[in-house]
């Protein structure tokens, strides 16, 4: 959405009342220093810091920043949600420690010290406090609004809290809990490690409060709707094993009238070749004003704006295409077509490359790049035409380096986003509004959910919902386990979800990485299933000794 409020903008444009002719109007009071004293005293303020919030929760596909080793163009923060799982992995890792090579070679590379592993914890400590600071303040009496409008942004933060919660539990396990806002006054160095269950508790509350107080259609679509905390509730009793409630959870969402599978082509190409699946995934079909009706949860950007450069997906996930050579030559160049400029930092595994059925169109040309284009008249080989087509090759395992083989390994499309300005193809960041949470999702929590009560034939026909709109083979209820659950999640959601997460909840992470991505599988341990806390925490944590997760 192009004309939504400039999330980023918005926490820096309030507007604050003046003040009338003083004694001591000659003492400068910098009224446009932004503060929580001068910030949280109306209802316009509490959403300003709400707009602060979603561009924190935006930061998690952009580039990582802070710390001597920090790459704002190419170190994604949430690295490693994506890939040394099963069906992702890095074909160009980086030197040194930067988070590719760190969640390709595990070992002696993932450790404690490692500055990427601190500035995540840092940026969702960050969040919390952020979140916390709204829901403290929104107590004061003072403030002029209605129940029903506090509850709200109350609400929102605590679904934020939540979900900064839910990454740290994945990544790290048992983490410090803290509910009030953070101060310079109230500095603590003596942070105690809360445990898994007590920290998925608080989640549990946060996440009743906002379903019950959110709006079923957000105040715009920047901002969540009740049904992004009904999701994550049927996710959280899934993890807690309390597959009843995440059936409940999954069932009233998969059944409300306001979402529904997109199931026929719609947007902005429906007249061009394509599928239901791929249009939701196309510059100007994301959001639900534009006709998507499955989106839960959609990252608004605009071109160029503030707060919205540094969206990273198409540059870690689109391949490096105008380094394949054909006949010594490069042949296919920098396009619109071709998704703008990709580093190729993520790839996709031989594995989840193997899982579609051959009518299956969530792995046809639409949603894969299976071949390129000739689209360089200056570059074509010999006896070669614009127009002629460079087939991908996947025979072999998934390469690694900079191997020719490594630049024309197939990548997703989901991601591919250029500007429709010659000068602009090699930009480093998407600008276009992107799918973070979607209904196919929850289909596929409660398709989970059913299978682990027993309803096999359930499971079976929730599964079939996805199967057909992509025109895949049905299965029926002998087909269904957990592994082909989790192939399931991978042909639909692959690239988009927390597949580290996903694989962690249900105790699949270890054997799975092992078996099916070849360049980590040889060299995890089973310490890896969660990350180290950083020793900067550590080391902080003056007068209360920290202790750290095992085998680190």
């Amino acid at each position: 959405m192009k004309n939504i409020i400039k999330l980023f903008i918005l926490t820096l444009v309030v507007s604050f009342g003046t003040t009338g002719c003083k004694d001591d109007f000659l003492v400068e009071e910098p009224v446009n220093i932004i503060a929580p004293e001068n910030l949280y005293v109306n209802k316009s303020g509490f959403e300003a810091g709400l707009y602060g919030l979603y561009n924190l929760i935006r930061r998690e596909r952009g580039g990582i920043d802070g710390g001597p080793t920090s790459n704002t163009t190419n170190d994604m923060y949430i690295t490693p949600a994506f890939i040394g799982v099963d069906n992702a992995y890095s074909p160009f890792p980086a030197g040194g420690q930067q988070p590719e090579r760190v969640f390709n070679t595990f070992g002696v590379t993932l450790n404690p010290a490692v500055p990427y592993i601190s500035n995540v914890w840092q940026w969702l400590y960050q969040t919390i406090n952020a979140s916390n600071t709204i829901i403290d303040r929104a107590e004061n009496p003072s403030i002029k609004w209605t129940e029903t409008e506090k509850k709200q942004i109350v609400g929102e933060a605590k679904l934020v809290r939540a979900w900064a919660y839910r990454h740290l539990t994945f990544m790290f396990g048992d983490v410090p809990l803290n509910l009030t806002e953070s101060t310079g006054n109230s500095i603590k160095t003596d942070w105690e490690r809360t445990s898994v269950a007590t920290v998925r508790k608080v989640m549990e509350d946060d996440l009743l409060y906002a379903e019950t107080n959110l709006a079923e259609t957000p105040p715009n679509a920047a901002r969540f709707s009740r049904a992004v905390a009904t999701h994550y509730l049927a996710e959280l009793y899934l993890t807690i094993g309390d597959n009843a409630k995440a059936k409940q959870k999954a069932q009233s969402l998969v059944s409300n009238g306001l979402y529904k599978l997109v199931t026929a082509r719609y947007g902005v190409n429906k007249s061009l070749p394509g599928t239901p699946f791929t249009d939701m995934f196309i510059d100007g079909n994301s959001n639900r004003s534009e006709g998507n009706t499955e989106a839960l949860f959609v990252l608004q950007n605009e071109y160029l704006s503030a707060g919205a450069e540094n969206c990273i997906m198409r540059r870690s996930w689109v391949n490096r295409y105008e380094r394949i050579s054909v006949g010594g030559k490069s042949p296919i160049t920098f396009s619109i077509e071709n998704g703008g400029r990709g580093i190729g930092r993520f790839g996709i595994t031989k594995y989840a490359l193997s899982v579609y059925g051959p009518t299956d169109e969530r792995g046809s040309e639409f949603a894969l790049r299976l071949s390129w284009t000739m689209n360089n008249p200056t570059a074509l080989p010999t006896g070669a035409k614009l127009g002629d087509v460079v087939k991908l090759n996947i025979t072999g395992n998934e390469p690694l380096t900079n191997a020719t083989t490594a630049q024309a390994w197939p990548n997703t499309r989901k991601w591919d986003w250029a500007p429709a300005i010659p000068s602009d193809l090699q930009q480093s960041s998407n600008f276009n509004d992107i799918i973070y949470l979607r209904l196919a999702d929850t289909y596929l929590l409660l398709a989970e959910a059913q299978f682990k009560l027993g309803e096999k034939a359930e499971a079976a026909s929730t599964i079939n919902a996805l199967r057909s709109r992509a025109k895949a083979t049905p299965i029926t209820a002998a087909d269904v386990t957990l592994d082909f659950i989790l192939d399931e999640r991978s042909r639909e959601l692959l690239t988009e979800e927390h597949r580290r997460y996903t694989l962690t909840r249900t105790k699949t992470w270890f054997a799975r990485t092992k078996k099916y991505n070849i360049n980590a599988g040889s060299v995890i341990a089973l310490r890896d299933t969660i990350l180290p806390i950083p020793q900067t925490v550590i080391d902080a944590n003056l007068t209360k000794p920290m202790p750290q997760n095992p085998g680190y």
